[in-house]
């Protein structure tokens, strides 16, 4: 039943009860009628009486299904999306982040994962499937507060759940970084260009360190102004991360692109073991040498001691012969292209990336180096890999090192999936608070993977986050009665699956 008002060629206004539970509008009652506005609100107000009052009252008819139906429709008072709450929001409180002490850091989190975007369009998306009125100041005011106090606190729970969860605790960190550009033109103390991963080189970037553990489990994180060499944001991370939980012993695990004489000097001063690749082309002579006259076959790998405490372990691979010799031959293609429109000048000729193979001929010409293209042929298939662990079997660093794939993914779910960046802040402390959000939304997303694998589940944890979107709660009145009962909607077998594999109910 409604209330409606009905204007009448007097000008009068009647003001009904209708009851459309037959599928045809009845009126039940007109409560009265006035030309004034005030009177009339105070007739609607009577009417709503009069509603509630009868609703109890109501003689349904249970062999009419469609009045039945009817009239349970007209009672649902809201339909939220209940699905992520059940799945991530049970998680979330496993990891230990329901520790935070804030209502907005769990919706905040969770719809990072369910439907990430800005904090505006956040605000909004809660309201409407969730029924939560937040205001986009009070998030803003939040996000301060979890940059001042919370911040810490979030790697910390991070941290002791991954502790948890590791046979043999942490031993061996992975650490890389990527680059989180900005799509404005001014730079300011932190956002500044730099070189870009997205290859977006114009535009004003910050760095994003990470740190995780075997099976890319977050363990710390820290920004740096966006024109920093990647190489120098490696150590502070690891000091402070060794600091804060006493390691006596940690293995540190890098790709090449983050190694310098320095850095590799200071981890060994420090005493930190490590795993990083080795750039073997820029070894000193007596190792190229070594390297060069190595005849490995597919698969095989040989030691190259540097000196008393380092190793420099060579492994060969056809696969990746096969990519190195694709790259150079599609660079090369590339440099002639851009010779022949005459693009290139004599300021291009430098040692980046395939550019080495350019030459100049005479005052005016520049060539292709074909000697030097096919020199490098010899380095095909190759990868270096260098530890001052001598106690690791060659096995044993290469497979750790492979393990570095795992943070690439983080960045690749980070970016994609949960959509780190576009990044809607101008604020030092509210990038930083923003990335927090997302760190937490990964450590949320990489459990769920866990437990997916664990259960030896067939669903990948984007299409289990998919399925929960589709579950639905509905909220109904009941019959002369203020309460109202919530009930879970299942329809499919693939909502089934996932409520089973958890057992949500």
């Amino acid at each position: 039943m409604f209330v409606r008002k009905k204007k009448n060629p007097s000008g009068v206004i009647s003001v009904q009860v209708i009851d459309k539970s037959s599928g045809k509008y009845v009126v039940r009652k007109t409560v009265g009628s006035s030309k004034d506005v005030f009177k009339v609100e105070q007739l609607v107000s009577l009417a709503n009486q009069w509603i509630h009052d009868h609703t109890g009252q109501e003689a349904l008819d249970f062999t009419n299904h469609e009045q039945i139906t009817r009239t349970v429709l007209d009672r649902i008072s809201g339909i939220t999306i209940s699905g992520v709450e059940l799945l991530l929001g049970r998680i979330f409180d496993e990891i230990g982040f329901g520790r935070i002490d804030s209502d907005l850091f769990r919706p905040l989190v969770l719809s990072r994962i369910e439907s990430p975007s800005s904090k505006l369009r956040t605000t909004d998306y809660l309201f409407k499937y969730y029924s939560l009125s937040i205001d986009v100041e009070a998030v803003y005011r939040y996000m301060d507060k979890l940059y001042n106090t919370q911040k810490e606190k979030v790697q910390q729970i991070s941290y002791d759940h991954t502790l948890g969860i590791l046979e043999g605790g942490i031993s061996m960190v992975f650490y890389d970084v990527t680059t989180l550009y900005f799509e404005i033109e001014k730079e300011d103390t932190l956002r500044k260009t730099g070189f870009s991963k997205d290859g977006k080189h114009q535009h004003p970037q910050i760095v994003l360190g990470l740190l995780v553990s075997v099976g890319g489990y977050p363990l710390a994180y820290d920004i740096f102004e966006g024109n920093k060499y990647e190489g120098d944001t490696m150590l502070p991370i690891i000091d402070a991360f060794r600091e804060r939980y006493k390691f006596e012993s940690l293995t540190i695990v890098a790709d090449s692109g983050l190694i310098s004489n320095k850095n590799t000097a200071d981890l060994e001063e420090k005493g930190y073991k490590y795993i990083l690749g080795a750039r073997i082309k820029n070894q000193p002579a007596k190792i190229t040498e070594q390297i060069s006259a190595l005849n490995l076959k597919n698969g095989e790998s040989k030691v190259i001691r540097k000196d008393k405490g380092t190793a420099l372990i060579i492994n060969y691979s056809d696969k990746r012969a096969k990519k190195d010799l694709f790259n150079r031959e599609r660079g090369l293609k590339r440099l002639e292209k851009q010779i022949e429109s005459g693009k290139l000048t004599k300021s291009n000729i430098n040692k980046r990336g395939y550019n080495k193979y350019l030459k100049m001929e005479g005052k005016m010409n520049i060539s292709i180096d074909r000697e030097k293209f096919e020199e490098d042929a010899k380095w095909d298939g190759l990868k270096g890999f260098q530890t001052n662990d001598l106690s690791l079997s060659m096995e044993d660093v290469i497979d750790n090192y492979r393990q570095l794939w795992k943070i690439e993914k983080a960045f690749r779910i980070s970016k994609h999936d949960l959509r780190i960046r576009p990044i809607f802040h101008r604020k030092q402390r509210r990038i930083e608070a923003h990335i927090c959000l997302s760190f937490a939304a990964y450590k949320v997303y990489k459990e769920l993977e866990r437990q997916l694998y664990e259960k030896k589940a067939s669903i990948s944890a984007e299409k289990a986050i998919d399925i929960a979107k589709t579950i639905f709660s509905i909220e109904v009145k009941i019959i002369g009665s203020d309460k109202t009962i919530n009930k879970t909607i299942i329809t499919n077998d693939e909502q089934r699956y996932l409520v089973g594999l958890f057992n949500i109910f």
